[in-house]
């Protein structure tokens, strides 16, 4: 089965500590990803290893309803969650790399492997990824530029 794999990254002149931070908090999420509605907290904050939170998105003209548990958090450095529920297995990665005291490389990566109808839609859904993601690394920057 086909399997889809998006990377995309981009630099932002802040400071590692910043822009991971803002990241990392799911209440920022509906601030720099377009396709994000709204966030619910199925767990108690603050962010850790197990954290559930649900993400309502649109996503090519349809209502997604996700919830993402948190597997892997490294501060500065990496968190990884993946779908605890959802139509789409998917494991979504956030890695920083300090380039400078005041420039960060932020790498954001998708993957999962569609099942049942979605599958025959893969080649389109990873071009459509890599495109909200771009943009979506576009509007962090934008965002954290302006602090």
């Amino acid at each position: 089965m086909k399997s889809v794999d998006v990377s995309t990254e981009i630099v932002i002149n802040r400071p590692v500590e910043t822009v991971a931070a803002f990241v990392s908090d799911p209440d920022n999420a509906t601030k720099w990803y377009v396709n994000i509605k709204s966030v619910t907290w199925k767990t108690p904050k603050p962010l850790t290893i197990g954290s559930q939170i649900e993400f309502t998105a649109a996503f090519l003209g349809k209502k997604l309803v996700y919830t993402y548990e948190i597997t892997e958090l490294r501060p500065n450095s990496k968190l990884i969650m993946t779908t605890a529920n959802g139509p789409f297995p998917m494991q979504t990665a956030y890695m920083w790399e300090k380039l400078s005291d005041n420039e960060t490389r932020m790498i954001l990566r998708n993957s999962g492997t569609p099942s049942g109808f979605a599958k025959f839609f893969t080649p389109f859904m990873e071009y459509a990824m890599e495109n909200a993601n771009r943009k979506d690394l576009i509007r962090l920057k934008s965002i954290l530029g302006k602090k």
